[in-house]
């Protein structure tokens, strides 16, 4: 077992299975020395944990929640990753994290949403896993998920 995923594993977040693409698309693809993901959605046990669009008042998907949602969504981005490379101590950084959240209009705290991911990633990488980032809003996300990350890391 890679240190990576031992680290996984203490941190309560072990490895799960690759999410089956929902469309005519494969879960990541490798270019020179870079892996680039799909974007992933909340899955946990094949289903996804929450769906709804994001916001601060009943009925939504609490911004806590979404954040959660989004450290889930890394998880099964490093999933497609190993897929990819085939061990994850390969990885040499996380380049870049892209995050989409669902949210209603009047909702503006998408890059406390996106922490969710940001943060995992350090806590499994350390200094490796500190990365550029987009946080976007946007009106609907496939499957009605209220987060959705892709991942660009750099292996050897």
């Amino acid at each position: 077992m890679s240190q990576i995923e031992q680290r996984l594993i203490e941190l309560g977040s072990p490895l799960p299975e690759v999410a089956k693409p929902v469309a005519a698309y494969v879960p990541s693809v490798v270019s020179g020395n870079l892996v680039f993901t799909s974007g992933q959605l909340p899955f946990k046990d094949g289903s996804l944990i929450a769906t709804g669009k994001v916001g601060e008042t009943d009925g939504l998907v609490d911004p806590a929640l979404a954040k959660t949602l989004a450290r889930q969504c890394a998880l099964n981005a490093l999933a497609a990753i190993k897929l990819a490379i085939g061990d994850l101590d390969r990885v040499t950084r996380i380049v870049k994290v892209v995050g989409f959240v669902s949210s209603v209009p009047e909702f503006t705290g998408q890059p406390g949403v996106m922490n969710g991911a940001s943060e995992f990633l350090v806590e499994v990488f350390g200094d490796k896993g500190v990365h550029a980032r987009s946080a976007v809003g946007v009106p609907s996300l496939p499957l009605d998920s209220a987060v959705e990350v892709e991942l660009i890391a750099e292996f050897e």
